[in-house]
């Protein structure tokens, strides 16, 4: 039986006082419902169902180029209501695993269970046992243990209220069952709304068990209804994080001090200190060390490199035992070669520096291309915008550039050539040569400063 994910997703969120709508909020750098996708994806290769409601162009816009099925909720009367409007694009000899694009953190072997549990009589539900149950629809079974039906908080009797193990809404059904039973759903309830978990009652009724799976914590089934929630689930991801880091064998200073908002992939012997933030898809080769307070997005270090203190790198590639920082910058469409060291308070943009060479201190290399061997003394700048548009400068293998140099771009520093201190470079520099243009020194004796009159 071919299995069909459908993701509720047609909440107004009110109480995240958003004008984003509620499923569009981040865990870990993606949207919440981003999280459930990727689940689904493991499951199953067919187009998930998504039922949007509020915020549905936003929804629509932001997974425009994902191969989804869209299915308008225009008013939201419950969950039934919501499934009921999916009818039509559910094949009826389909297994249904239904979801919510605001519980992001279910893992996929409990999914997998749940979906293992339909099989055999084509319904499973997923339940979960609280401390406090308050405000969840409890699970009522009969003396032997098998599921009766759910009766939500405000309809339950105080003997009802008593119960611990709660409704999390994740189920798996045939789609026949649900062919069949939605359109016969009421609304005569506290809420007045049709629930999806009046099913349960139907089945039985109709001599079908349901399965109930019991999921390993709460909270990979808990929902997000309000900021709280989501920092609480945030903490929650990023300590699930960690915890496979560590037992891959990387180093982490500080395990509540170290967010993932993407991918990060590591070899062998990583160490992570405190307070270090992870976008998109980072990759760390064997012994990368990352010093304290460093931002790293869509990045690639190899083997050996070493990120000091408060260090901000995006979307670069590191050669191998380079070192960079503290303080430094390192922009976008940047590629520094093997045993590169960038120094405090450089900012590399859009450059590419080649094997052993250095910028040090205070300097800006903009739109460059360094060679080997080079030194880059401190405050040099490459003057690579002249107001409209950029240019590139050329620093071949083994030069010197002095202190407080500034190349104008387009220019060509040749190889080996010398670059004296507070030098302004406008003209291309012959390899081996040495040149200098600061204006020559002169002492004046006797000088008197001006003074204020007292």
């Amino acid at each position: 039986m071919d299995l069909c994910v459908c993701i509720l997703a047609a909440g107004q969120g009110k109480r995240m006082n958003s004008s984003l709508p509620k499923v569009l909020h981040p865990i870990g750098g993606q949207p919440m419902i981003g999280h459930v996708l990727v689940a689904a994806s493991q499951l199953t290769t067919a187009r998930p169902v998504i039922i949007h409601g509020h915020g549905g162009a936003q929804l629509q816009a932001f997974y425009a180029n994902h191969d989804l099925i869209w299915v308008a909720q225009e008013a939201q009367l419950g969950t039934g209501h919501a499934m009921l409007q999916a009818l039509p694009v559910l094949p009826s000899d389909a297994l249904v695993l239904i979801l919510y694009g605001d519980v992001p953190l279910l893992s996929v072997p409990t999914l997998r269970r749940l979906v293992n549990a339909a099989e055999a009589d084509g319904f499973s539900l997923l339940t979960v046992t609280l401390d406090d149950p308050s405000g969840y629809g409890r699970i009522v079974r009969d003396a032997h243990g098998h599921i009766l039906r759910i009766v939500e908080h405000k309809d339950a009797s105080a003997d009802e209220l008593r119960l611990r193990e709660v409704n999390t809404g994740i189920m798996a059904i045939r789609a026949e069952f649900l062919h069949r039973w939605l359109p016969a759903l009421r609304s005569e309830n506290a809420q007045g709304e049709y629930y999806l978990t009046d099913c349960v009652a139907m089945a039985v009724e109709a001599g079908i068990p349901v399965a109930g799976v019991t999921a390993a914590n709460a909270v990979e089934v808990t929902g997000v209804n309000d900021r709280q929630q989501q920092a609480m689930l945030e903490r929650a991801f990023q300590r699930i994080q960690a915890e496979e880091l560590m037992r891959g064998g990387v180093t982490l200073r500080d395990p509540a001090r170290v967010d993932i908002r993407g991918e990060l992939v590591c070899g062998r012997d990583v160490c992570v200190d405190v307070n270090v933030v992870f976008e998109g898809r980072v990759v760390l080769g064997d012994g990368v060390r990352i010093g304290p307070g460093c931002f790293i997005r869509e990045a690639v270090l190899s083997e050996g490199v070493e990120v000091l203190a408060n260090t901000v790198l995006e979307q670069a590639t590191v050669g191998a035992n380079s070192k960079i920082g503290p303080f430094a910058r390192i922009r976008p469409e940047t590629v520094l070669g093997p045993d590169v060291h960038i120094g405090n308070f450089v900012e590399v943009k859009k450059s590419a520096i080649a094997a052993g060479s250095k910028v040090n201190h205070l300097s800006y290399i903009g739109d460059a291309e360094i060679g080997q061997a080079v030194n880059v003394g401190a405050g040099t700048i490459t003057c690579n915008y002249d107001g409209a548009y950029k240019h590139r400068t050329v620093i071949e293998d083994e030069a010197f550039i002095g202190s407080d140099t500034q190349l104008v771009a387009p220019v060509r520093v040749g190889k080996g050539a010398t670059v004296a201190a507070g030098t302004t470079v406008t003209e291309d520099v012959e390899p081996g040569r040495l040149v200098i243009s600061r204006v020559r020194q002169k002492t004046i004796a006797g000088y008197q400063r001006p003074r204020k009159n007292k």
